[in-house]
């Protein structure tokens, strides 16, 4: 665009970057549904050949229920099956690692949100500091440190994959995305919407120059 408005690129470019993140958390929500019940559908087949595989071949010893001793080693091996199953296509660790990489983008968003926020003020109070073209730069190296966060985090969960892909049954749990998720919570229904912000059209003070280009 004409960065002769550089007040308008700036929030034009924000919010850019807010929907890309934003459709990243989406996408991961999303993808963790089917991951998530496929998991708990093989648990509970493993959970329910594990008591049957035990409960059977007891009634059969007691002579409660006479020949039932064979059904309950089929059901132990269904049992077997559905965790190596499970283990097998990383459902369990999938859709964890989804929720996790989810909520570290909403993480990083809330911190970009209050930054910005606090650029914005900064602004309409009028800049105590610097010029105008090194306010623009500030917020354009706002704007590029999540940028390049967001992608790292998509990067560290596909290369997670990848491994998991290679090696047949995937670990359980997850690595690095843990920490960055905002740990111990209760797992969120669905994605918040956008967050209140400051108009920032209604910055007066925002620079009028053009940005200095990056240096090559």
């Amino acid at each position: 665009g004409d960065w002769g408005e550089p007040a308008e690129r700036l929030d034009e470019l924000y919010r850019w970057v807010e929907s890309g993140a934003l459709a990243t958390a989406e996408w991961y929500l999303t993808d963790r549904v089917w991951k998530r019940r496929g998991a708990r559908a093989l648990r509970l087949g493993t959970a329910f050949g594990v008591v049957a595989g035990t409960a059977l071949p007891l009634l059969d010893l007691t002579g409660t229920l006479s020949g039932s001793a064979g059904w309950g080693y089929l059901s132990l091996l269904l049992g077997a099956a559905c965790m190596g199953c499970d283990r097998y296509f990383g459902l369990t660790s999938g859709w964890i690692r989804n929720l996790a990489t989810a909520q570290a983008v909403q993480r990083r968003l809330q911190v970009l949100q209050f930054d910005w926020a606090s650029e914005c003020v900064r602004e309409t109070l009028g800049p105590s500091e610097g010029t105008a073209s090194e306010a623009a730069e500030r917020c354009l190296g706002v704007l590029r440190r999540f940028s390049e966060d967001i992608t790292e985090l998509v990067r560290s969960e596909t290369a997670d994959w990848m491994v998991e892909f290679r090696a047949g049954p995937a670990p359980m749990g997850t690595q690095a995305l843990v920490s960055g998720s905002a740990g111990g919570r209760a797992e969120p229904g669905g994605l918040p919407g956008r967050f209140s912000m400051p108009s920032v059209a209604a910055r007066p003070n925002m620079p009028r120059q053009r940005p200095p280009e990056a240096p090559r």
